[in-house]
């Protein structure tokens, strides 16, 4: 490892503490390696993670709130606090409003764990085509274009259904001719990518 790479572990053990906690108290800019470090750390040593934010925190640091707030859920996900991980994400997201010039990916993070985190299907063909129409907006933004373009369709193919799959209810729930816009951008994900 690199001289200045101190505060980028990737593993935790006593000794890497050890040395971690020497190098920070010579530090000039402890907040920053704390929540640096902690960034590395939280999907796979979370309490360590979250140990190293609460000293963060504590040091009243602002700059980096919200990029703490987005390593701190990632900690909180990792051991299964969802709805922890949740409100520390809802954080980062108040944090960049009231700071509109520092972003993090608090938004598709959110966005994320709220599509993997839904346990129960899609009723309605509308419920459906909101789903993959929002996990297709999602891997657009974060880059993953395959995944776009193949949620992209999912989504268009179910605004086309004309039954509900319910007997006595053959028109509830559908797409119908709403969300023209949104078709509109599902579209161009489906094509572009070909």
């Amino acid at each position: 490892m690199a001289s200045d790479d101190w505060f980028r572990n990737t593993e935790w053990n006593p000794v890497i503490e050890a040395k971690f906690l020497e190098k920070l108290h010579r530090a000039r800019r402890k907040s920053q390696y704390l929540r640096i470090q902690a960034c590395y750390l939280a999907p796979r040593h979370p309490k360590a993670a979250l140990d190293l934010l609460d000293k963060y925190f504590a040091m009243g640091e602002d700059f980096d709130l919200a990029q703490a707030f987005v390593d701190q859920a990632t900690a909180y996900v990792a051991l299964g606090q969802i709805d922890d991980g949740i409100r520390s994400l809802q954080k980062a997201l108040a944090r960049e409003r009231k700071f509109p010039n520092l972003k993090t990916g608090a938004w598709s993070e959110f966005a994320m764990l709220v599509l993997t985190e839904n346990k129960s299907q899609p009723l309605f063909p509308v419920e459906k085509f909101k789903w993959h129409a929002a996990h297709a907006l999602i891997m657009a933004a974060q880059g993953d274009r395959e995944t776009a373009k193949d949620q992209a369709i999912r989504a268009l193919d179910v605004a086309k259904a004309n039954h509900s799959g319910f007997r006595y209810h053959p028109t509830a729930g559908l797409v119908g001719s709403n969300y023209e816009a949104l078709r509109d951008r599902l579209l161009a994900l489906s094509g572009a990518y070909c």
